[in-house]
């Protein structure tokens, strides 16, 4: 059978249109949502669109074969919400397995009926992996930046729950995608390396982000440039792109961005424009194919769909559009030394040197030890501040310090120094003599 890469080469291909729009103009109850499984369920379950794929598969297979008789050569997996962290809104965290596990099998069922009917085109699936209600990088309480709502390992523990029943659902790709925080994303990719090791699976990783707002950065902060950069060392990375949050005529500079920087293949699934005051979206299936053609002419992309708004007119229209279009030519990987924090910091011949501030040492600086001793850790974070407005373009953070529990004060820090995109916009050297402070650094900074 062809493979996803062996395609990508030869032209532009379509991933599937909006979930949840479809479901939606179904209309249906919560006696729906319930089916008979979840009849005595005691919280309300409407609006947990992945249940459906145990209590309405029908519904949801004929939503896959109406994106793939518009012409989605790769359909995305009613999952979005598949964790234990997600579906414990609903009590039912103990079924994120078995939910992700079947509706990786109703979309298969859809792509083989489908590759029956045509054999000459293959068509494929990729398990959506969305990006949680928590944030690993930002904190719940405005009162206290430094609070994380759940840990990077309990994150990495949902995510490989959820892996686990996409791959056993049969998959041809993990599709991690409307990231806010790129440390979720790193959380899931870490749980699909682990996967891969132990399983001896190779299927390809997709990783999508979502821009928030004109800014042209992720929730998180993170420009295209610096996520890309982030999420480059994913394991058997097929492709990297931006879907959601903004219309299609609203992605020009953010796409180019992520094309100009990225040495995978280039997606881009946007909204159908801005949500309008009843909660709907108005670019029409031309309108945004006219956009997509643009964006493929340019060389940008690689995989065209549609996310909130999107239907399967919209992805017929656009497969139409871009269909005599050469896809974007993949660049080699850069030789130039790329490191990220909010902001992407590419170390060329022509820097001559980085400066690398170090004040933020207690082995180094006896001031700024006895600032993190006392626990004045904004004094401390004034100190990292002061080095990136006087130049530094990285910062070294050192915790070795034989009074401090080193793991948990790197941790404090770094999580309090993510909340300051003054001082977080430059990559962040974690410097330790020990791999039990470099990891619990590590699990801290996007």
């Amino acid at each position: 059978m062809t493979d996803l890469r062996s395609l990508l080469q030869r032209r532009i291909l379509m991933l599937d249109g909006a979930m949840g729009t479809m479901i939606q103009r179904l209309k249906l109850t919560e006696e729906d949502y319930r089916g008979k499984r979840f009849a005595e369920h005691p919280t309300s379950l409407k609006g947990n669109n992945d249940l459906l794929v145990l209590t309405q598969p029908e519904a949801i297979r004929d939503i896959h074969l109406a994106y793939l008789q518009a012409g989605a050569d790769i359909l995305e997996t009613n999952t979005f919400s598949s964790t234990p962290i997600g579906q414990a809104e609903y009590g039912l965290a103990h079924l994120a397995r078995e939910i992700s596990r079947e509706g990786a099998r109703i979309a298969c069922q859809a792509a083989q009926e489908m590759m029956r009917r045509d054999p000459s085109r293959p068509r494929f699936v990729a398990g959506s992996i969305g990006p949680t209600t928590k944030m690993l990088s930002m904190s719940p309480d405005v009162n206290n930046p430094g609070f994380r709502a759940v840990s990077f390992n309990d994150m990495k523990s949902s995510f490989r729950e959820q892996m686990l029943g996409l791959l056993e659902g049969g998959v041809d790709a993990i599709l991690i995608e409307t990231i806010t925080d790129t440390l979720n994303a790193k959380a899931a990719i870490k749980a699909y390396a682990e996967l891969a090791d132990e399983l001896a699976v190779s299927v390809p990783v997709m990783i999508s982000g979502t821009i928030t707002d004109m800014s042209g950065r992720t929730l998180s902060g993170q420009t295209p440039a610096a996520f890309w950069t982030s999420i480059s060392h994913t394991r058997n990375l097929l492709s990297v792109g931006l879907n959601c949050a903004l219309g299609s005529n609203m992605m020009r500079p953010f796409i180019q961005e992520i094309a100009n920087t990225a040495s995978a293949y280039v997606s881009l699934y946007p909204n159908a424009g801005l949500p309008n005051a009843m909660g709907g979206y108005d670019e029409s299936a031309e309108y945004m194919a006219e956009q997509a053609r643009e964006y493929a002419q340019a060389g940008f992309v690689n995989i065209l769909g549609g996310c909130c708004g999107t239907t399967p007119e919209h992805i017929a229209a656009i497969a139409e559009a871009v269909a005599d279009v050469t896809p974007r030519v993949v660049p080699g990987q850069t030789q130039f030394m790329r490191l990220s924090g909010l902001e992407m910091l590419e170390v060329r011949p022509e820097t001559n040197f980085v400066n690398v501030g170090e004040r933020t040492n207690v082995t180094g600086s006896r001031a700024f030890a006895k600032l993190i001793q006392q626990g004045a850790y904004e004094k401390a974070l004034d100190v990292a501040r002061q080095q990136v407005e006087h130049g530094a373009q990285i910062i070294d953070i050192n915790m070795d310090e034989g009074l401090l529990d080193s793991e948990t004060v790197m941790m404090e820090f770094l999580n309090l120094i993510a909340a300051e995109p003054d001082i977080s916009r430059v990559p962040i050297m974690i410097d330790s003599s020990k791999w039990t402070v470099l990891e619990s650094g590590l699990q801290c900074i996007q």
